[in-house]
């Protein structure tokens, strides 16, 4: 931590402006924010900088909280928390604006400014014809005296606020935690406008404002906004607040090399959270672009990130976000499961979506793997604990080992819909068109291989997966035919597809008399194939 405020309480913000969903690059640096205020005690504030009157929205707004919780990133002041230092939306902070700016006024610190577009327009286009070394504001407007403003003002002249950038001002040196001291020519800053000609604050205005008012003492955001630090340094003087410690994370970019962007693929949160990813899983992974516990460790827990994150781990190289290494992160979290958290968390949500299982409220769950459910009709249902309690409940045994063949087989939630279709479609079993020709129809011994499996299978009772596998164990061998082919066919006349959990158990899951239709009806499928 920054000697400056090692002994202050650490307040941190994060604020979005709600014109969008929230994207990865801006998780990131909540997750920071976030993980940096709790490694320290301090408080982490969010905020929404809203003053974009013509793209922000309330529903953006609401989009960018929901993505908030589920990643678990719980603010102590903000938007639905209060907080001593509110309101916490800049659209409710004008007159805050207004009332600070016309203090800079008073002081002489800030003036009024009438120049139209259309003037301004010209001086730069005459400087940089005449090639000047400095092509911003001439400061045309800086010599009017308050009360000749005032005037003009009162004749309903329109006017802009600029703030006065001290003549004599040496270099802006912003003392970057992550980028060490970056130094800006004051010189070379204009007197730009902190109020605009419609009466509403400038970016660098309202946000160093809010900072200074909430107390901000570190601000921790993407290197894109370096470029306004040396102009909000300059505000923060003017006000006469204390300047926070700068950390500009450097950008993220994709595999290419490119700055992320939609052509990398899903860009916001609420894209991952609906393609099945662990929100813990999200967070540890976004953690690592650009931050590392000690350059080994890969999973680390939000309890170990809010205990360990520091500043002086993050890289100032570019982050490359890799799909297939948030793919495996995601996979480590889930095999971490116990199979009765897989199976509540993970599975029967899952299966109430896709409308294989249904919850309670519509005559809660199949009694057995063999009915036919409406397939998508739980998509747009809310699911609730006592849903999914409903329906483990009703079988957990047969869960439980449902969880335990496709847990190892999962890397996102959705994975396992696709893997337990089968064990939904009953006795109208959609099997694979390709698998069905190459492992039945092609197969010179899958006729006897059905009948063989069906016969031995007839005598098992205790239906247990370990009985069925023991019943088929030895029929390769009695019918001289390879135990590829002969499983092959098995597991596409059972599961309808040659790739599918491990046959004993999902037999197992199918039940005795279902699976033994199933063979039988292979069979009849071959049978009318030859014919």
């Amino acid at each position: 931590m920054n000697s400056q405020t090692a002994n202050t309480e650490v307040r941190v913000r994060f604020a979005p402006s709600p014109t969008g969903k929230l994207h990865v690059g801006g998780a990131r640096t909540a997750i920071y924010n976030w993980a940096f205020a709790r490694a320290h005690k301090g408080t982490f504030i969010l905020r929404i900088d809203d003053t974009d009157p013509t793209r922000s929205t309330e529903e953006n707004t609401q989009i960018i909280l929901r993505a908030m919780r589920w990643l678990g990133l719980d603010w102590d002041e903000g938007p639905d928390v209060g907080g001593a230092f509110g309101p916490y939306k800049q659209t409710e902070r004008l007159d805050m604006y207004r009332q600070a700016a016309q203090k800079l006024v008073e002081e002489g610190k800030a003036y009024y400014c009438f120049c139209s577009q259309e003037t301004l327009d010209a001086a730069r286009k005459t400087a940089q014809e005449q090639h000047a070394r400095f092509q911003g504001y001439n400061r045309a407007c800086r010599g009017i005296s308050l009360d000749v403003a005032k005037e003009r003002i009162a004749h309903g002249e329109p006017y802009t606020i600029r703030v006065k950038v001290p003549l004599n001002r040496g270099d802006v040196v912003v003392h970057d935690l992550i980028h060490g001291d970056v130094t800006f020519n004051a010189r070379e800053l204009d007197d730009f406008i902190i109020f605009r000609s419609d009466g509403t604050p400038t970016y660098n205005f309202a946000t160093v404002c809010d900072d200074a008012a909430m107390k901000i003492t570190h601000i921790i955001r993407g290197d894109d906004h370096l470029s306004n630090t040396p102009r909000q340094v300059i505000v923060y003087e003017a006000l006469g607040a204390q300047v926070p410690v700068f950390a500009h994370l450097s950008m993220i970019l994709g595999v290419d090399g490119k700055k992320l962007s939609k052509r990398h693929g899903a860009t916001s949160v609420e894209e991952y959270r609906d393609s099945g990813y662990d929100s813990e899983a999200f967070v540890n992974y976004l953690a690592l672009l650009g931050w590392a516990l000690d350059g080994e460790t890969t999973i680390v827990p939000k309890d170990v990130l809010m205990q360990k994150f520091s500043l002086e781990h993050i890289s100032k190289n570019p982050a490359t976000f890799d799909p297939k290494k948030l793919d495996w992160i995601n996979a480590q979290y889930i095999q971490r499961l116990s199979d009765n958290d897989f199976a509540h968390h993970v599975l029967i949500p899952e299966l109430i979506k896709a409308g294989l299982e249904m919850p309670k409220a519509t005559n809660a769950c199949t009694d057995s793997g063999t009915g036919d459910v409406a397939e998508g009709a739980g998509e747009a249902m809310d699911i609730h604990e006592s849903d999914v309690s409903a329906c483990f409940d009703k079988r957990p045994s047969w869960y439980l080992l449902l969880a335990s063949i496709l847990k190892p087989r999962t890397t996102l939630a959705h994975d396992v819909v696709e893997k337990a279709r089968f064990l939904y479609q009953g006795k109208n079993l959609c099997i694979d068109e390709p698998s069905l020709t190459k492992n039945i129809y092609n197969n010179e011994s899958a006729g006897a291989s059905l009948k063989a499996a069906y016969a031995a299978l007839e005598e098992v009772n205790d239906w247990t997966s370990e009985n069925i596998d023991a019943a088929m164990a030895e029929l390769p061998e009695k019918l001289g035919a390879t135990k590829r082919k002969f499983f092959a066919a098995i597991r596409v006349a059972e599961c309808g597809n040659q790739v599918s959990p491990p046959l004993g158990e999902s037999m197992e899951l199918l039940g005795r008399e279902l699976a033994l239709f199933r063979l039988k009806n292979a069979l009849e499928l071959l049978e009318a194939h030859k014919s």
